[in-house]
């Protein structure tokens, strides 16, 4: 499929070879097989080569944000139909969870405040639930159009642990179409007055822990 002179971003295979890709409560256990079929969807190069995956998966670098994440990874879907979605990328943590490398169980919208038509993090008007969950074991994750870099005790109410960008739009995609995801998320900073700092020096810290958990899968 041609980009047909729509701005896009790159898809690039495991194996180093890239192609263009248009921009725009299933339960697993641990110890089963990844399937064979894997889309990695990460925001940006920074945080995984994909060559290091050895041809695992395939990955889409989708940009930063709900906007450029829910177009790349509905576009992606369309492209590579794989079995299973993983969102790999940096968070921040607002709330005491483990170090280094986490799984995701659930995931809401931080920045989704239409109050009073409907409580913050809901979206009005809309059927359905509003947190989307993995169907595994970790943590909370919030996702919002913000690098988070300050207290917000919203967070603390609905349990929200990690913050980051995209996985919301990510995952709604992935619900509307029936498919399978998965988050691993990397604690790259504590959400305060140093994570701009502390983010850049830290964002490719867990490239190697997301290779060393995939390849084992």
């Amino acid at each position: 499929m041609g980009c047909q002179g729509v701005p896009c971003l790159t898809c690039v295979n495991a194996s180093g070879l890239r192609w263009r890709s248009f921009l725009p409560e299933t339960r697993f256990t641990m110890s089963k097989p990844i399937p064979s079929s894997v889309l990695v969807l990460v925001a940006l190069p920074q945080e995984l080569d994909a060559s290091l995956l050895q041809g695992r998966a395939k990955v889409c670098y989708t940009g930063v944000g709900k906007v450029n994440a829910a177009y790349a990874t509905l576009q992606a879907l369309r492209e590579h139909s794989p079995s299973l979605v993983i969102n790999f990328g940096s968070a921040g943590r607002v709330a005491p969870c483990p170090a280094g490398l986490v799984e995701v169980a659930s995931v809401l919208q931080r920045d989704m405040n239409a109050e009073p038509l409907a409580p913050r993090g809901a979206t009005p008007f809309q059927e359905g639930g509003h947190t989307l969950h993995s169907g595994r074991e970790g943590v909370v994750c919030g996702t919002g159009d913000s690098f988070v870099t300050a207290p917000d005790p919203w967070f603390a109410s609905r349990g929200v642990q990690l913050v980051d960008m995209e996985l919301y739009a990510v995952a709604s995609v992935c619900a509307r179409q029936n498919m399978a995801w998965r988050a691993l998320k990397f604690v790259s900073d504590d959400a305060n007055a140093d994570s701009a700092k502390d983010w850049q020096a830290n964002v490719r810290q867990g490239e190697q822990m997301f290779v060393d958990w995939l390849l084992s899968q």
